[in-house]
């Protein structure tokens, strides 16, 4: 149990690793990662990268959301941006994936502050109104502008390599995830603590006394906007270099009511909730698919009833977690944690 935990200054409060104990577990969770690709199967692996896009995704959404409250409903276009201005530079310009996919996530920056700039004279569900109308206009430009983005036929892809070495699987483009995964929550979570993350919190909280502290309103907003569609971006890049192809159908509305679920069944304006809701969305309808497929053979001629189902006992766990726990995943995560921290005290 931690004991005479106390705190001097700013800094050691806002320290990301409190105690050895927490290094010690977060080291521990670093060498599973790393040793996970060598026991399992092409399947639990594509999970796992599937996992990772869902995490950079979210971790962007959150920044913008949960961290400087700007509702956006337009996040797959914005990963649709992030894959197909990867699948052009490296098919176009011949450019290494390498060098395409942060270029890639700074073109998404800069659509993403073209749409933000409407944030500073709207707010709430006329935001809302203007990143969905966003969304449409995006997939519109992805179906048929044929010349750029060859419309329903797609761009394919060619794999990332080094030299003579080709992630081509899942097991080598694994490592590709792990590595921006681990770098893009290292810098969400370090951005929070920063001057810019202190800033975006208060324009959430109340963004007329931000502006009167004399907090940038414009400034703030735009470069939540820029940061939250550069990790979109990256994400994308990233799902076009895995599928090794990019079509219109792969961003629809529904991916970004996806993104918007997992900000808030894992916990708005937490970095962790952004990790636990990825995990949770990606993860919870794979399991459905292994219930009902297990159900067919127990329940012979029910597959009509069965594939329905599934839908809606996942719409049913995302609205008992806005009913019974709005604050998401992190939120029980933080109790359990401060209830072993006491234990067996209860204080």
């Amino acid at each position: 149990m931690r004991c005479g935990d106390f705190k001097e200054s700013y800094l050691e409060d806002e320290k990301i690793f409190q105690t050895w104990f927490v290094k010690f577990w977060l080291g521990l969770l670093l060498v599973c990662l790393l040793l996970f690709p060598l026991l399992a199967d092409a399947y639990m692996l594509y999970i796992a990268n599937i996992i990772g896009f869902a995490i950079i995704g979210a971790v962007g959404l959150n920044l913008l959301t949960g961290f400087t409250g700007q509702i956006s409903l337009g996040h797959a276009a914005f990963v649709g941006v992030g894959g197909y201005a990867t699948a052009i530079l490296m098919t176009r310009l011949d450019l290494p994936f390498w060098v395409a996919l942060p270029i890639a996530g700074l073109v998404t920056a800069g659509v993403g502050m073209v749409i933000g700039i409407p944030s500073l004279r709207v707010k709430g569900l006329y935001l809302v109104i203007a990143t969905l109308a966003a969304q449409f206009i995006l997939e519109y430009v992805f179906m048929h502008w044929e010349s750029m983005t060859r419309g329903i036929r797609g761009i394919n892809v060619p794999p990332p390599r080094i030299g003579g070495f080709v992630f081509d699987t899942e097991r080598s483009f694994y490592f590709i995830t792990l590595i921006l995964v681990f770098l893009g929550v290292a810098f969400a979570r370090n951005l929070v603590r920063t001057k810019w993350g202190r800033a975006f919190v208060a324009i959430r909280d109340r963004d007329l006394a931000a502006e009167i502290m004399g907090i940038n309103l414009f400034r703030y907003k735009l470069a939540a906007f820029a940061v939250s569609s550069f990790y979109a971006g990256i994400a994308g890049g990233l799902w076009v270099a895995f599928m090794k192809i990019v079509t219109p159908e792969h961003f629809p509305f529904s991916l970004s009511i996806q993104y918007l679920a997992m900000v808030i069944v894992g916990g708005l304006g937490t970095v962790l909730g952004s990790i636990f809701g990825a995990v949770f969305m990606t993860l919870v309808p794979e399991l459905l698919n292994v219930l009902t497929g297990a159900t067919k053979y127990l329940f012979p001629g029910m597959d009509q009833l069965f594939i329905p189902l599934k839908e809606v006992i996942f719409g049913v766990l995302i609205v008992s977690f806005l009913i019974f726990e709005p604050h998401g995943l992190a939120e029980i995560w933080n109790r359990t944690k401060n209830f072993f921290t006491l234990w067996p005290f209860s204080y």
